[in-house]
C-alpha cells in the first residue's frame, strides 16, 4: 500500500451503558504518525449495525444531551422489529440512519481541521456489544 492511503483500526470498549466516546485523540495520535505534514482526508468509520460516527462539541453536556435525543427518537421498548438481545435493541439498529457510521474529515498540515469546540466521537447505544472497532483512514 502507498504512502497515500494508511489505515488503522482501534479497538474500543464501550462497555454495557449507551455512550459518547471522544476518539479525537487518537484520531490525532494516528495522524501524527501517518500524515508527516500532508494535506489529506481522514475517514473514521464504525463496521457496526448498531454504532455512529459523530462530530460533537463534548464534555459541556452535548454529549449527554446527543443521548437524551436518541433516547427521545428512539425509545428502548417493544414497538421495533428487530427483537433479538436485550429490549429495544431494534431501535440500535436504526442509529446509523441518524448518526452515520462514517465522518471524513479535512486534514490540513497532517493536523486535523475541527472547529474549536468540534470533537470526533463514537455513538454507542447497544448495551449488548461492549467492545468496537472504529477503522481511521488516511489518504493525502
Amino acid at each position: 500500500m502507498s504512502d497515500a492511503f494508511t489505515t488503522r483500526v482501534l479497538h474500543i470498549d464501550t462497555g454495557s451503558a449507551e455512550t459518547v466516546v471522544d476518539l479525537t485523540h487518537d484520531c490525532e495520535r494516528f495522524l501524527r504518525e501517518v500524515a508527516a505534514g500532508r494535506d489529506g482526508l481522514l475517514n473514521v468509520f464504525v463496521p457496526h449495525a448498531t454504532a455512529g460516527i459523530a462530530v460533537l462539541e463534548t464534555g459541556a453536556g452535548s454529549d449527554d444531551d446527543l443521548l437524551a435525543a436518541l433516547h427521545t427518537l428512539l425509545p428502548a421498548d417493544d414497538r421495533w422489529q428487530h427483537r433479538h438481545g436485550s429490549p429495544g435493541h431494534g431501535r440500535d439498529h436504526v442509529l446509523p440512519a441518524l448518526v452515520p457510521p462514517h465522518a471524513t474529515l479535512p486534514v490540513v498540515g497532517g493536523s486535523l481541521e475541527l472547529g474549536t469546540w468540534q470533537s470526533v466521537c463514537l455513538v454507542d447505544t447497544n448495551k449488548d456489544n461492549p467492545r468496537r472497532q472504529v477503522r481511521l483512514s488516511f489518504l493525502g
